[in-house]
């Protein structure tokens, strides 16, 4: 599993036309996942994003989780971080899961997500055309990849 986590003040996702999941102050995770991935893999990363501490303490220090900031999370799936450009100028996907294998995936880490923040998390929609537009705050962006935990 690979996300990319964007500290924003506000994201939005929009499918046909319709806002489908906002946030304000929160973090923007971009999210992608193998064949290979596991519970445990899922488990890892959920408790990491609700507590990674890249949010600002009162003396301007990246001390503070999204959790102490009382923040939000927009989940939305993105096969493409696992593409393959080493050979020509079109990316493979092959080592993304393939929706039957993702789809469950990424609703379990989401709700796993909801448990460790205990609330509701926004999402997009699972293989849609999704128009996600952000305020990035910092801007602060983080890649992890669950292969790299150890």
């Amino acid at each position: 599993m690979r996300i990319v986590i964007q500290r924003v003040t506000q994201a939005s996702v929009t499918i046909d036309n319709q806002v489908k999941g906002e946030i304000g102050l929160g973090l923007l995770l971009l999210a992608g996942f193998t064949a290979e991935d596991t519970e445990e893999d899922l488990k890892w990363m959920a408790n990491k994003v609700v507590q990674l501490r890249i949010f600002s303490d009162a003396e301007d220090k990246m001390n503070l989780s999204v959790q102490d900031v009382k923040g939000d999370l927009l989940v939305i799936s993105q096969f493409t971080l696992f593409a393959l450009t080493k050979k020509g100028n079109r990316p493979s996907y092959i080592n993304a899961a393939p929706p039957a294998m993702a789809i469950p995936l990424y609703e379990r880490f989401v709700t796993l997500l909801e448990q460790a923040l205990g609330k509701r998390v926004q999402t997009g929609e699972f293989g849609a055309d999704m128009k996600v537009a952000l305020l990035n705050d910092g801007p602060v962006t983080i890649t992890i990849d669950s292969k790299n935990k150890e």
